[in-house]
This record gives structure tokens, sequence and C-alpha cells, in this order.
């Protein structure tokens, strides 16, 4: 019996139809990368494990693919010196694994960016424009919105402290999401304001906590935050320092004068992070952003490596997680031996915008297929007539195809249907001794006879 074809739980295959919507989306947010200088970068699929572990905290370990040595990668492997206390039979799986997994597939795509960095820091220009749009795996449980292989698309400037990379990077996602037509809100915060918070409140070393905490407040709402602090161990007098700061109204210059009012002598991070906000907004009014921007004070992002401006894009018509997000880092490169390398980015995550996309139904029509014509097949007489043309519409830069069956035309005719091809070419013997190419739009219903020879006239017709 047959074995039954399958893929691993938690990855896809994607059809015809599926990889044009995904190719759109990737060239349209490709094309706006190159336009602010940004050049693309790949880097490998599989990384050195020791690039990978540590990076992502110990949850983040467990979700490492592990990829075991080639040959016998067991081999000569003292399994003694594996042995725990606790069993008899009991091994240290973790301490093993490294033993026979050297490599790992990469997490995401910002890790192997700073090793690129570090590593190839002598042939590069700084700053550092790059942009990367491949997959990557986790071995998460697989469950809807969330697979084991996905793709990020990735854009950051490295070896620069100023702003104006951050409005760029604003000004990128409007003209993304322009582009394919999705209204967005932009949110906005800084990492030293957050700081400022813990320090106002008398918990400078729960900042961590906070932060993780403050950004559940979408997810789990202002009571369960509060609890959550509490559980953390701020007394009740520090997180009602922090409640009015997660209820602040106002438009955003409003939100910073409020928040210096607070942090006036009290938070010197704090204070430069609102000059940051205030500076960087300044440069978004002047740059005339289309897309809704504000300051929002709850947004902490999760990674811990940020450390000034951060982002979170949210779709206003259709319900969905944040469709991207990022902001600055000051070290990420340190973890590799160069300090000091301050760097800003952010990812757009292009499976949820898939689903917005297609929630919305905003992807163009007829992206399922390239072929702008197709030109029947009446025998093998004229076969050998319409090759010629179909050679120099090629040469021209038309997606051309030919029926490679002399079969029924309503056969044909459902080929270009299912294949949304819009120009139909049926040539028979009647074409043959006129010399001409029958051309029909079969949208519009058009039809309209070239001579053989007039290849610009075609041209003209399929544009």
């Amino acid at each position: 019996m047959a074995q039954k074809p399958s893929i691993p739980k938690g990855t896809r295959d994607f059809g015809q139809q599926e990889m044009a919507e995904r190719n759109y989306i990737f060239d349209t947010i490709r094309s706006v990368f190159k336009t602010y200088g940004y050049a693309q970068i790949d880097t490998p699929a599989m990384e050195n494990l020791s690039t990978l572990l540590g990076k992502y905290g110990e949850e983040g370990d467990k979700l490492l693919f592990r990829i075991l040595n080639s040959g016998d990668a067991f081999s000569g492997i003292d399994y003694d010196a594996f042995r725990t206390e606790d069993r008899e039979r009991s091994y240290n799986s973790k301490a093993l694994s490294l033993k026979v997994c050297e490599k790992g597939l990469r997490y995401d795509l910002t890790v192997p960016f700073a090793r690129f960095v570090v590593q190839h820091q002598n042939e590069i220009s700084f700053p550092f424009k790059r942009y990367q749009i491949q997959p990557v795996w986790r071995a998460d449980r697989p469950q809807k919105g969330r697979y084991r292989e996905f793709y990020q698309c990735d854009v950051d400037v490295i070896g620069s402290r100023s702003q104006l990379n951050e409005l760029e990077l604003v000004q990128i996602i409007d003209r993304v999401f322009k582009l394919l037509d999705v209204r967005v809100l932009i949110k906005v915060n800084n990492r030293k304001v957050l700081t400022g918070l813990a320090e106002i409140c008398g918990f400078p070393d729960k900042v961590v906590d906070i932060t993780v905490a403050i950004d559940k407040l979408d997810k789990i709402g202002l009571d369960a935050v509060k609890e959550e602090m509490l559980g953390k161990g701020l007394t009740p007098e520090a997180v009602a320092v922090l409640e009015p700061v997660l209820l602040l109204q106002g438009s955003d210059r409003e939100k910073i004068a409020a928040m210096r009012t607070m942090m006036e002598g009290k938070s010197e991070a704090g204070m430069k992070g609102l000059d940051e906000l205030e500076e960087l907004f300044g440069l978004i009014d002047a740059a005339g952003i289309g897309s809704k921007v504000e300051i929002d004070l709850s947004l902490a992002r999760g990674l811990n490596y940020y450390t000034g401006a951060i982002f979170e894009v949210k779709a206003l018509d259709f319900a969905i997680g944040s469709i991207c997000g990022g902001g600055r880092y000051d070290n990420l490169t340190g973890i590799f031996g160069l300090p000091d390398m301050s760097g800003v980015g952010v990812s757009f995550g292009a499976d949820r915008i898939y689903d917005v996309l297609k929630g919305l139904d905003k992807f163009p029509a007829g992206l399922k297929s390239s072929t702008r014509v197709l030109f029947a097949n009446m025998g093998s007489s004229e076969l050998l007539y319409v090759l010629p043309v179909a050679r120099a519409l090629r040469e021209s830069g038309v997606s051309v195809e030919i029926y490679p069956d002399a079969t029924k035309l309503k056969k044909q005719f459902d080929y270009a249907d299912r294949k949304s091809i819009p120009f139909l070419s049926i040539d028979g013997e009647s074409e043959m001794q006129a010399s001409t190419i029958q051309l029909k739009n079969l949208a519009t219903g058009e039809q309209k006879a070239f001579p053989k020879d007039d290849i610009d006239g075609i041209l003209s017709f399929l544009s």
C-alpha cells in the first residue's frame, strides 16, 4: 500500500494562487525598501548553535530546531558522562544534544544579521542599510496563525544614532501599506520612557517585569496588568503611579508634556526618551506621513534588546495582532564582540499581512497567472505558423503560452479562464492565408486582427 503523502505539522504548501499573492506582498515591500537605499542580503538557513543559543532567552532556546551532525552523530559518545544522578538510566539530554548537534535552523533574521555585521565589518560601509526576506523556523506548538516555518521581512540600518533612520522606517511603513491599500495605525514609544517609569515608581530593577506586563495591556486589560505587576513584587503605591500613564489621553504633544511633569528631576533616562520622542514626531510632522501615527505609552515590545524608539503597526479595518514592529537597539552586535554599534529596524509580518489582504479582498485581480496571451493549438502547421510570433512577443517581455495539445477549443478556452489569462489568439487556416494574427480580449470580448509581422501593433493591443 502506497504511503499517504504529508508534510510536517506547522508547515504549509503554497499553490500558484497563494504564491502569486505572497509574491505581490514581497515585491511591494522590496520595492519600497529599495527606494530608501536598502540593499538585500541573505544568510544561511542554518547557523552554528553557538550563534543562536542564549540570544532569545530560555524559552527561545527550547524552540530552536537543532540539526544532527552528519554521519553517525552518536558514534563514540561516552553516555556515562551525560548520566544524571536522579535515575539510573536518565541522561542530560540538553548537554547530549550539544554534543551531537553543532548547527540549528535560524530562529529569526536579527541575530544572523548581527553575526553578519560583525563577521563582515571590514567589508561593509557604515551606516549599513540592509533588508532580508527569508524563512525562519521555530519548534513551536502549531496552532491557528502560528507556524513552525514562516517568513520575515526585516529592514535595518546599523552604525548611526540619527533619528532620521527612525523617520525613514515610519515612512517605509506608511508607503508599504499605502501601496497595499491597507489603513494602519503606527504606534510609537521609547524604551527609555519605560525605564523612566520604573524609576519614578521606585522599582528601577523591575523595568523588564513592568514592560512585559505593560506589553499585555491590549490583550488582558488594565486590571490584569496591575495584578501581574503586583505579582512581580511591585507595591500598590508603585502601581498607582503607573496607572495614570497607561490611561493617558490627548495629543502626542500633550502626552509628552504630561510625562515631562511626572519625570522631571526624577529620571534622566525618562527625560532623554521624551526628548527623542519629541524630536521624532517633529520629523514625522515635517515629512507629512499619511498614515495615523501616535504615541502609545503602554507600548513595550517584548524583546529586551530594544533601547530607544519602538514601533508597532495595527490594521485599522481588520481584527488581527500587530502586522509590523521593531525598534532601536544599541548593542546587539556586542554579543559577537563589536560593542556600541547602534541600529534600528522593523519587521513586516508577511503571514499576517496576507491574512489582512485576504480578509479585506485587497489582492489585485489576475495575480494567479503571469501569462498575458495564450496561443490556441489548431494543429501542426498552425503551430509552426505562430511559433515566430510567440518568440517575438517573449523577446519583447510579454509572457506567452502555446497550448501544448491540438484539442477542442472549449478545453483551451477553459484553460485560459482557469489561469486568468486575459488574451487568446486563435489562428487557423484563414489567418495563415491572410498572414494575420487574431487576438481576443477575453474580458471585454474585443477582437482584432494584425499583420503577422506587426509586433508593435500586437504589443499595443496587449498593453
